[in-house]
């Protein structure tokens, strides 16, 4: 290394352990809330804010993609749906006029392991905001019209994404095949076999037995008095059932080991979409800030080591990323990205090298620091609206999670060593011929190079499901 080239490594080391000092010292603490527990089990979470007239409200009942029955995967998107489609005595029109008369926001999605409901409202709405949630969650009209109309888009919005947005699926296809038998397997937005297999009298009779008090965190934050809102919700959520059935607990799902390979034929495709994953880190993992910065550095910013390669350096593609998907249990840890179908084997070669060269090259002393650094910078913009706030607080009940989780975020940052980095990267960052590869494109013209990763099972785009 020249003078000049250790001058500037020795220079931006210093810059990133000043902004990570800077950082940590300024680091997030969770507000002040209360929390509330009612007899028939609920969670309310309340934390006052009146920088600005709005609350931020976010309920989550447990369940969601995770319980949908095998055979009918999109069961639970289909309800989140329906949710917003008249409750209460308001149909589906004067729920939404209702809500638009006092310019109030609440929309329901379905998430791998939940059913979220979140919305925002002025505060001098408050109280019709604790009816409609209520309304929404316990009195639910789930007509047959509307099931009928709901089911039958989504249907459409899949067909539509294998036509034009091949990009959004191949985690879809991905975690299918890394999970498969498992409920982390089934996608939350359903498969067209999936949803054409779920009936009306089916999902009514799932709402019945999933949803219930005891499944239900209500998280709520801004211009609000505690007493007064904790009072609102009590009275709304007190007089509601427990959950028919119980919650069935979810298995830890074994890391893969050695390379397979899945080919989804899109004969029409110009483009070959990747994704290379194993089993990854549930929510609570302890080590999660050495684990942030060392994705961050391989794949968390536009000047990753992947992107770097694949984009910057080559120019193979546009974007190349990688990302945990952390929930209850181990979920997911992946590398992505995109090309032209004449260069998929060569994106693919690159990624691969670049996730051995992880595992097989120290982490620079001055790249190190900036991951930290960039990690550091960007930690509180996650905790800077009351809609983020109620986030927070509903993922902290929902993983039990104590206040420390957010609260020593920024001083472990800070305290991640070079040793640190090197056991995460060892053990929670899988080498490249042990992970589970999925590739969309054209098999005529790749398929025989994709034999050189292992063994290769393909199916069809137009095949009506994620998974074989």
């Amino acid at each position: 290394m020249s003078a000049r080239h250790r001058w500037i490594a020795a220079l931006m080391t210093m810059v990133a352990a000043t902004l990570s000092a800077q950082a940590a010292d300024s680091g997030v603490k969770v507000p002040p809330y209360e929390r509330v527990v009612l007899d028939n089990g609920a969670v309310l979470l309340l934390m006052e804010r009146h920088d600005v007239p709005l609350i931020a409200v976010r309920a989550a009942v447990r369940g969601g993609a995770a319980i949908d029955p095998d055979d009918q995967a999109g069961m639970s998107s289909v309800l989140a749906n329906l949710l917003e489609k008249g409750a209460g005595k308001r149909d589906a029109t004067e729920f939404a006029s209702t809500l638009a008369s006092v310019g109030g926001v609440l929309s329901a999605t379905a998430q791998t392991e939940s059913i979220v409901v979140s919305g925002s409202f002025l505060s001098r709405d408050h109280a019709l905001m604790t009816e409609l949630l209520a309304d929404v969650l316990q009195r639910p009209q789930l007509t047959q019209a509307q099931f009928d109309s709901v089911r039958d888009r989504q249907i459409e919005y899949l067909r539509a994404a294998k036509d034009s947005e091949l990009g959004t699926l191949s985690g879809l296809y991905g975690r299918a095949a890394l999970f498969a038998g498992h409920p982390y397997g089934k996608p939350a937005v359903g498969s067209e076999k999936g949803l054409a297999a779920v009936t009306h009298a089916a999902l009514v009779q799932h709402y019945r037995q999933q949803f219930g008090a005891d499944r239900l965190i209500v998280s709520v934050v801004g211009d609000f008095k505690t007493s007064a809102m904790k009072q609102s919700l009590s009275r709304a959520f007190s007089g509601w059932h427990k959950a028919g059935a119980p919650l069935a607990a979810i298995p830890v799902q074994p890391r893969a080991s050695g390379r397979r390979v899945l080919l989804v034929d899109a004969p029409d495709s110009v483009q070959s979409y990747f994704w290379a994953g194993n089993v990854g880190v549930a929510r609570s993992f302890a080590e999660r800030a050495p684990l942030d910065v060392v994705n961050t550095l391989f794949g968390g910013r536009f000047t990753s080591m992947l992107n770097s390669e694949l984009r910057i350096r080559t120019g193979l593609t546009y974007g190349a990323s990688s990302r945990f998907d952390r929930p209850s249990q181990p979920g997911s840890w992946a590398l992505s990205s995109f090309t032209q179908t004449a260069t998929t084997l060569e994106a693919i070669d690159l990624a691969f090298a670049v996730l051995d060269r992880l595992h097989s090259q120290p982490l620079d002393a001055a790249l190190l620091a900036s991951g930290k650094a960039y990690v550091q910078g960007q930690f509180p913009l996650a905790y800077e609206t009351a809609d983020q706030w109620a986030a927070a607080l509903a993922d902290l009940e929902f993983y039990t999670l104590d206040r420390s989780y957010i609260d020593g975020y920024a001083a472990a940052l800070g305290a991640v060593s070079d040793a640190d980095a090197q056991k995460m990267i060892r053990e929670r960052f899988p080498a490249s011929d042990d992970v589970t590869l999925v590739v969309i494109g054209q098999a005529a013209a790749i398929r025989d190079g994709l034999r050189k990763y292992g063994p290769v099972t393909e199916m069809k785009l137009s095949d009506p499901v994620f998974g074989l």
